[in-house]
C-alpha cells in the first residue's frame, strides 16, 4: 500500500485489538492519525501549532523544539500522520518516499522518512551534538555523577 489515505469524515476506529492497530498493511499509521486527531480535541494549543505550520514535538520523531546547529533533521511517518490529524487534515500519506515540511516557528527542515536506518543514525548524531535523545535539554540537571 503505497498512498495511504483515510477521510477526516470517518469516525475514529474503536474495538481494535493491537494486532489489528500496529501490525496491519498501514503499520499503525491510521492509529497516529486518529491519535492527533483525538489531540487537537484535547490539547487544542497543539493543534494550533500545527494549523501555523509548526512542528511541535509529540510522541514520534519529527518535532522540533528548538533551532538546532544542524538545520535539516529527519521524521517518522508516524509524525507525519499524527501532525495530519492535529491539523484535522485527511490522511495522505505516501509509504514509499520523503515528504519535506519547513517548522515555521524554528526553520528547520524536517524531511518525513520511511527509511528507518536515517531515523537511527540521525539518533546517533545528535546525541553527539549533544541534543538529549528525547529532544530537549534536560534543564537545570548538571552533568556529573549521582554515585561519586
Amino acid at each position: 500500500m503505497p498512498v495511504l489515505q483515510r477521510s477526516i469524515t470517518l469516525p475514529i476506529r474503536t474495538g481494535l485489538d493491537w494486532q489489528a492497530t500496529w501490525s496491519a498493511e498501514d503499520a499503525g499509521l491510521i492509529k497516529c492519525w486518529e491519535v492527533g486527531r483525538q489531540l487537537a480535541t484535547t490539547k487544542p494549543e497543539l493543534s494550533e501549532a500545527a494549523l501555523r505550520n509548526e512542528l511541535p514535538v509529540l510522541g514520534w520523531k519529527g518535532g522540533v523544539s528548538r533551532t538546532l546547529k544542524k538545520l535539516e533533521k529527519y521524521g517518522s511517518l508516524q509524525y507525519l500522520a499524527q501532525w495530519q490529524g492535529l491539523r484535522g487534515e485527511d490522511l495522505q500519506v505516501d509509504t514509499t518516499t520523503e515528504i519535506t515540511h519547513t517548522c515555521s516557528k524554528t526553520g528547520m527542515q524536517v524531511t518525513f522518512t520511511p527509511d528507518i536506518s536515517k531515523l537511527i543514525e540521525q539518533s546517533t548524531d545528535e546525541a553527539a551534538e549533544g541534543e538529549e535523545p528525547h529532544g530537549r535539554p534536560a534543564p537545570g540537571v548538571p552533568e556529573q555523577s549521582l554515585f561519586s
